[in-house]
């Protein structure tokens, strides 16, 4: 636990300018950013006698290690970076709302050239007009069914649309009215797209004009005795009734506004934010958040004021937000939301009439959920932290391993050697820190030669980092000592990647190389484990704790997991530990072991089946994918392209002598694999088209 005198700043260091500030721990990885009018008051607040600073500011400022910050012209321009940098360091003593599920939206494609209507999750894609959040996705399916009586928006996806323009005929909507079938030409691009622009106009609340207008047109067609077209004039209107009815009319104004609710207690916050448009609920959704840093109720508001519209631009914002309490820079705040909308937006607290009365309502739905989570969440804090516990006295350590890392081997009769490394925090996965391994050493399979390889090239790496910031205390740059830090990365001394410590990251991301400036952002392999769980027996375990010995690291604990009975085995130990198997300590590493095994076979899985999909072909240089397509279709296989001569490879259209000749080159160079056998039936598979040779 650091002293914060050790990294106070001096006397009238700090400028007194509008500005962000952001405290480092001892890995100089961010941990907590904030803002402030006047930085020099507000980060001299940190620094007084720690008997008077809130519990959870005390434990930040005895976690960091130094503080920087940066200068900024107005109180707007420090809301946005703060923002910018919550979002990019993700510091673990901020307040971050995270929602109780992922919500799904009616989105409408309007960036494609026939735009669709579907029902959408996640991350939103620029060009594509969302309406919700909604509670339930069959809600949307409910509402789109109604209107696509009247407005007959393409709903298929790519490869059914592309099915139907190859064949000529559309799909079922198609025949039964609720699609205008733009796959067949039946609309043209530009009538089909006006067709989904009227769709959003309804959506956005815009509804009065288009039931009058079916309204007029079916007592026209009555006056004509065009009975039927009247009929389906009046089914249209009254679909779209019952559309609008699924979301009753709560403000009598028809105004758009978003109506956020907070419910805390001392440890925990949970928001409701209600989407009115046009005077109707348009959807819902719910966050919570563990109370990290010391923040009253218009800090939360002001912290869900950035993450709900900081990634928002235009109507996304609305004219009106009402908020339970006022941010402590209400203008700022307000001047933001109308830069990013492009016009006055109104952030107040509503002080009577309906728009209270939904407040209300608003609020009890946020004290319901924060009743549900705490409801939910007491038995998995008292699970995790009674596993925790009886891991770190069934191990003997001093403390219980908040931060666990497992590690796992993976391979196919020694082909494709893979490795794993997954990290469990506070007993819970931390998915952007798992990692994932080449065998690099060695050929073949040698599982307890590959633990030892993979460990000694992650705490390698370590170490290395570990170096590097003592370099840093060295030659400090860009801390308060030398001014404010600039935004974006601080000059550093650049370390020279070992070639040996290729690591891939986690998911499909690109393989490592040279390590980052010290910039503030989570590390490769900056932090270390309190505890390293091995997927084996004895002999990985020992040669998981020889490379620890070999690069000087004594102070990580190491066990194995076996999966014949479960035995948790110990370095230098003959017999195992052996946990009850009702005990939530063997449960959890259980789980991490799993985990670590899935992460390990399906990076296994997806190398083998690149490997698999490789062709000799594709080693011919100027041979695109089309070309080879060519070939493979004009003789049938691999198999048969390699028996062509070069004026059979000629014939192919396309196909030049000097690209035959390296075509036939290549495959000469390769040796045909052995062939493939039904071993159900003893049949001799022919080798397929574009397979390896």
């Amino acid at each position: 636990m650091a002293d914060p005198s050790s990294y106070r700043p001096k006397p009238g260091q700090i400028p007194d300018s509008p500005g962000v500030y952001k405290f480092r721990d001892e890995h100089r990885r961010v941990i907590y950013v904030g803002k402030a009018k006047n930085l020099r008051q507000r980060v001299a607040n940190y620094f007084q006698d720690l008997a008077h600073l809130h519990p959870r500011t005390r434990t930040m400022v005895t976690t960091a290690a130094s503080v920087e910050w940066t200068v900024v012209s107005t109180e707007v321009e420090a809301l946005q970076l703060e923002y910018s940098w919550i979002k990019e360091f993700d510091p673990r003593f901020n307040v971050k709302y995270r929602d109780d599920k992922s919500y799904p939206y009616l989105a409408v494609t309007l960036n494609e050239e026939f735009p669709r209507v579907q029902v959408m999750r996640g991350a939103k894609k620029k060009g594509v007009r969302y309406f919700g959040p909604y509670g339930h996705a069959w809600a949307i399916r409910e509402t789109v069914d109604l209107m696509l009586r009247v407005f007959p928006v393409r709903t298929c996806s790519a490869g059914v649309f592309k099915n139907a323009a190859r064949t000529g005929r559309p799909c079922l909507l198609g025949y039964i009215g609720k699609c205008s079938a733009p796959c067949v030409g039946r609309v043209t691009p530009e009538e089909h797209r006006e067709l989904a622009e009227d769709f959003c106009d309804f959506m956005a609340g815009r509804t009065g004009t288009y039931i009058r207008r079916l309204e007029k047109d079916m007592m026209q067609a009555a006056e004509e005795m065009e009975y039927e077209r009247a009929a389906r004039l009046r089914d249209d209107a009254g679909a779209l009734k019952r559309a609008m009815e699924k979301s009753a009319v709560v403000l009598a104004d028809a105004t758009d506004a978003d109506l956020i609710a907070v419910a805390e207690d001392e440890l925990e916050a949970a928001l409701q934010i209600f989407h009115v448009r046009g005077g109707r609920v348009r959807g819902q959704r719910g966050w919570v958040t563990d109370k990290v840093e010391a923040v009253d109720t218009s800090g939360l508001v002001e912290h869900a004021l950035q993450q709900l519209y900081g990634e928002e631009r235009g109507d996304a914002v609305p004219k009106e937000v009402l908020v339970p309490a006022l941010p402590e820079d209400t203008e700022a705040v307000s001047q933001w939301l109308a830069e990013r909308r492009g016009s006055q937006v109104s952030l107040r607290i509503p002080q009577r009439g309906d728009k209270k009365d939904l407040m209300a309502t608003v609020q009890r739905n946020a004290q319901q959920a924060l009743g549900l989570h705490k409801t939910k969440r007491a038995s998995d804090l008292t699970t995790r932290s009674r596993a925790l516990e009886e891991i770190a006295e069934a191990l003997g350590l001093d403390t219980a391993p908040l931060r666990i890392e497992c590690y796992d081997i993976s391979h196919l009769q020694g082909d494709d050697v893979v490795a794993s490394m997954v990290v469990f925090e506070d007993g819970l996965a931390r998915k952007s820190e798992y990692r994932r391994f080449q065998i690099k050493g060695f050929e073949g399979q040698d599982d307890v030669r590959s633990m030892h390889e993979v460990i000694g090239r992650r705490f390698k790496r370590y170490l290395q980092e570990k170096e590097r910031k003592g370099e840093w205390e060295e030659q400090p740059t860009g801390t308060p000592a030398d001014g404010p830090a600039p935004i974006g990365p601080v000059p550093g001394p650049a370390l020279a990647a070992d070639p040996a410590v290729g690591d891939a990251e986690p998911t499909a991301v690109a393989e490592d190389t040279e390590p980052r400036e010290d910039d503030g952002r989570p590390k490769r392999f900056a932090y270390p484990p309190q505890l390293v769980v091995v997927d084996g027996g004895q002999p990985q375990v020992a040669a998981a704790k020889r490379a620890l010995d070999e690069l000087g690291i004594d102070d990580i604990a190491v066990c194995g997991l076996a999966k014949r009975l479960e035995e948790v085995w110990l370095p230098d130990d003959d017999d195992p530990v052996v946990l009850p198997r009702s005990s939530e300590g063997l449960y959890l590493l259980q789980r991490i072991r799993d985990e670590a095994h899935r992460f390990a076979i399906t990076y296994q899985r997806a190398k083998r089946a690149k490997r698999i999909r490789t062709s000799p072909l594709d080693d011919v240089s100027g041979l695109g994918e089309t070309r080879k397509q060519a070939l493979i279709k004009h003789f049938g296989s691999v198999k048969k392209l390699r028996q062509a001569t070069i004026d059979e490879i000629c014939e192919v259209p396309g196909i030049g002598r000097r690209t035959a000749e390296s075509v036939a080159a290549a495959l000469a160079s390769t040796t045909p694999a052995a062939p493939a056998v039904n071993t159900a039936t003893g049949e001799i598979i022919e080798e397929d088209d574009g397979g390896s040779s």
